[in-house]
């Protein structure tokens, strides 16, 4: 039976950085725009219609939180789905890298899976308390085909993930429909109670677009490293269908476009504040240097799990920075 230290590790804390960073976007898009009072707060003797601005930020701020759980239990299912299923694949049983509870034999395949749907239920609550919140029911559509995607990354008859789309996926999901689903929640959550604000489409775009190409550099590293054994087992990753130099080209070029994207704010005359991001390069450098598909000697294997933890980190500073270029340039 699995410790619970096994089962922490098996859930891959070191991923969830990935799950912070899109809500964090989001939400300091979403708070930044101009905010009016519509009818509502201009309706003081209708008993049950008035709603102070207060409380439209206490609201705000709980549907914040709600998307932050959303997506910390999204990330946490799908890397259970991911031990589930290619642990019963045969596919990791001779891996490199975070624990397996499958693989290792450290739990049965129907408590992995068990835990795994566990963690979308937990996702699929807190997403009930967003519909519940902003009145738009439409949101639980949204939130079925979220935890299906999350599913069928490895699980299922035809993974998607073995068909080398898991980077598209991954940019889709945990970096558009994250980041520009949390600033919809925050949006509506306030119009639902009378505080009006235009949605940030473009800032909240380009953040979404940086941090999607972030969170799929991460999941290129991780099919790097696991290319041979992924060839053997049938997996045919992105990485694994074009091999070492192309793959590590991949990376490179999406870790720097990621950072490079929100100059174009300054550049065009709006607010120097994103110079901030600019931060952000001083820890894209170092795993950008380890993955350069140029080196005499292509580091592999084992040696690629510190560009695991150096893209995560590389995800919050991005997130922090980001962030705080929002908020500066609101004066929130």
């Amino acid at each position: 039976m699995a410790t619970a230290a096994q089962w922490i590790a098996g859930s891959r804390p070191r991923t969830l950085p990935m799950a912070v960073a899109p809500v964090l976007i989001g939400a300091a898009a979403a708070f930044a725009q101009p905010r009016h009072f519509g009818w509502f707060a201009y309706a003081p003797l209708a008993e049950t219609t008035y709603s102070p601005p207060s409380e439209a930020v206490t609201a705000q701020l709980i549907a914040a939180l709600l998307a932050l759980v959303v997506s910390l239990a999204l990330q946490v299912g799908v890397n259970y789905a991911n031990d589930y299923s290619d642990g019963v694949r045969g596919t990791d049983d001779d891996r490199v890298g975070p624990m397996r509870l499958t693989g290792s034999g450290a739990a049965k395949p129907a408590q992995v899976k068990a835990a795994a749907f566990g963690s979308f239920g937990v996702a699929g609550l807190a997403g009930l308390g967003i519909v519940l919140l902003t009145g738009q029911w439409w949101l639980i559509i949204a939130g079925v085909i979220c935890v299906l995607a999350a599913w069928w990354y490895t699980g299922g008859s035809k993974p998607y993930g073995y068909m080398g789309l898991g980077e598209i996926m991954v940019f889709i999901f945990f970096g558009l429909v994250a980041t520009l689903g949390t600033s919809y929640a925050v949006i509506e959550t306030a119009a639902a109670r009378g505080v009006e604000a235009e949605f940030p489409l473009t800032t909240a775009l380009v953040g979404a677009v940086s941090h999607g190409l972030i969170a799929s550099a991460l999941l290129m590293a991780n099919n790097v490293r696991d290319i041979p054994t992924d060839r053997e087992a049938g997996k045919l990753t992105l990485a694994a269908r074009v091999g070492q130099r192309p793959a590590r080209w991949g990376y490179c070029l999406m870790l720097v476009i990621a950072v490079v994207i929100p100059l174009a704010f300054p550049l065009t005359g709006d607010s120097l504040w994103f110079l901030v991001v600019m931060l952000s390069w001083l820890v894209v450098l170092r795993p950008v240097r380890i993955m350069w598909p140029y080196r005499k000697t292509l580091p592999k294997g084992p040696a690629l799990i510190p560009v695991l933890q150096q893209t995560s980190v590389v995800g919050l500073v991005f997130a922090a920075t980001y962030t705080a270029a929002l908020l500066l340039q609101a004066n929130v």
